[in-house]
């Protein structure tokens, strides 16, 4: 532990942003997996079916009621479509479907930002760094090697801990990137279904 305190005192001023960045890092991912082992709890997979089985009988009201109480995304965005099919179906299957997306989403902006910024914020510590080695280069403290070098541990440090930060968040970005795009395809193949069944429904269903 101390060898770690050590690192991040000769890391310079720049790595308290680093410091921050890591923690919201931190704090974004755990909350994510956190939301998205809840949503798989809350998976459903027979209530849609319920669902798409009254439509293809013709039967919206029961639909409608098979998932009114559902916590799953999906079978949520099928009622609140079903729920608006005398005005514009549609749309409200794309209103809610982005609203369901939107929430798998939160998150993921503030992690490809600090993936972006922490090698930034690394880079910007070894030009600190090292503008601080050369100033005693070129001053009168040529006797001062320790010094010199402990600017460059400076720099090498900073751009260390930026390229960490990046490549540990790089891992559940990804992972969290594929839950959204698992989500998107199982909201889509639902709404396609139900899209297909209605075109086939009974006059008058």
């Amino acid at each position: 532990m101390k060898e770690w305190v050590g690192l991040f005192e000769k890391g310079g001023p720049i790595m308290w942003p680093l410091l921050v960045t890591s923690i919201a890092a931190l704090t974004v991912v755990i909350e994510r997996i956190v939301f998205i082992v809840r949503e798989r709890s809350l998976r459903e997979p027979e209530v849609v079916e319920k669902i798409l089985s009254a439509v293809e009988d013709g039967d919206r009201e029961s639909a409608i009621q098979a998932g009114q109480t559902s916590r799953d995304f999906v079978a949520r965005t099928l009622v609140y479509g079903l729920s608006h099919s005398e005005t514009s179906f549609s749309n409200a299957l794309l209103r809610a479907a982005s609203l369901e997306l939107k929430r798998f989403n939160q998150g993921l902006v503030v992690l490809d930002t600090i993936i972006t910024l922490s090698p930034l914020l690394g880079l910007l510590g070894t030009v600190t760094g090292m503008i601080h080695a050369f100033s005693l280069l070129g001053g009168a403290e040529l006797d001062a090697p320790a010094a010199i070098t402990g600017g460059i541990a400076e720099a090498l440090i900073a751009t260390a801990f930026g390229l960490a930060i990046a490549i540990l968040c790089l891992i559940p970005y990804n992972y969290l990137n594929g839950r959204l795009e698992e989500a998107r395809h199982e909201i889509e193949d639902a709404a396609s279904n139900l899209e297909i069944l209605l075109a086939h429904a009974a006059p008058g269903a």
